[in-house]
């Protein structure tokens, strides 16, 4: 069966979730193993703060880790909000921490998170995803101390219209040129299933992207639900192995103590 590698509990700002609750919810579903990469978003604009002290964290997830350890692989992870002016104080933070694996992800563009509305006030669609797609490149080109970018497409989940009027081939160029910088630096991307749910009928980032990844030669790729509650843990599985397959994968990606093994696609 899968990993989900991709999931938060109330160790960030925007989940209620017991880190026990959701690690019970991936035994139901039958999962090889999880990893939690809760929110780390220092600087972020908007009212909830993305933080967590990283020795309870460890304490906490450790304890969790021994406890079912019979049942369950449980990896801690982190997932860092990408600021260029926050490169050294991430780089500190993750050095100070044995994570399995850290995502990198974009959420802040410029002040804005595209979660909002303000963010697009003032600008066409297009002007703001394209914004966005350049912000990912900005980070890429200042901040390396990751294992896989997060949800490429992050920014399609919020837009006025989602993505009705969104395709690979209009942001070709700039999506082309992030995917084949991540390669470059011998990172990876996610298979983020939650445009599932949040009513995009696609995954982030799109089958396209994915198979354009695949095209350019990208090799490492990770699964997750970005589950913020138990019931969204694994969230449509069911699709993972017809997307992986169509792509052109025959493995997957764990990573444990950051280093990355290969998983054969059941």
């Amino acid at each position: 069966m899968f990993w989900d590698t991709h999931l938060h509990c109330n160790f960030s700002g925007d989940s209620s979730a017991d880190p026990e609750d959701m690690i019970r919810s991936a035994i139901e579903k039958n999962l090889d193993g999880i990893c939690f990469t809760d929110h780390i978003d220092w600087d972020y604009p908007g009212p909830t703060p993305f933080s967590f002290d990283g020795e309870i964290y460890f304490n906490v997830l450790g304890a969790l880790k021994e406890k079912y350890k019979k049942q369950l692989n449980i990896h801690i992870g982190v997932e860092l909000g990408l600021q260029p002016h926050l490169k050294e104080r991430y780089a500190a933070f993750v050095s100070q921490f044995d994570f399995d694996q850290v995502i990198g992800s974009s959420h802040v563009v410029h002040g804005f998170d595209p979660y909002y509305p303000e963010y697009y006030v003032g600008k066409t669609e297009d002007l703001a995803y394209r914004e966005y797609f350049e912000c990912v490149l900005e980070n890429l080109d200042i901040f390396e101390d990751f294992d896989v970018y997060g949800h490429l497409d992050y920014v399609v989940r919020y837009g006025p219209n989602k993505n009705a009027n969104y395709t690979y081939k209009k942001y070709q160029d700039i999506i082309d040129e992030i995917l084949i910088k991540i390669i470059q630096k011998g990172k990876g991307i996610e298979l983020n299933m939650s445009g599932y749910k949040y009513g995009l009928s696609h995954p982030n980032p799109t089958e396209e992207i994915l198979l354009r990844y695949r095209e350019l030669g990208g090799e490492i790729l990770t699964l997750g639900a970005d589950a913020h509650a138990p019931e969204h843990v694994a969230f449509d599985y069911c699709r993972l192995t017809g997307l992986l397959k169509k792509a052109g994968f025959r493995y997957y990606t764990v990573f444990e103590k950051r280093q990355a093994k290969m998983i054969r696609i059941p």
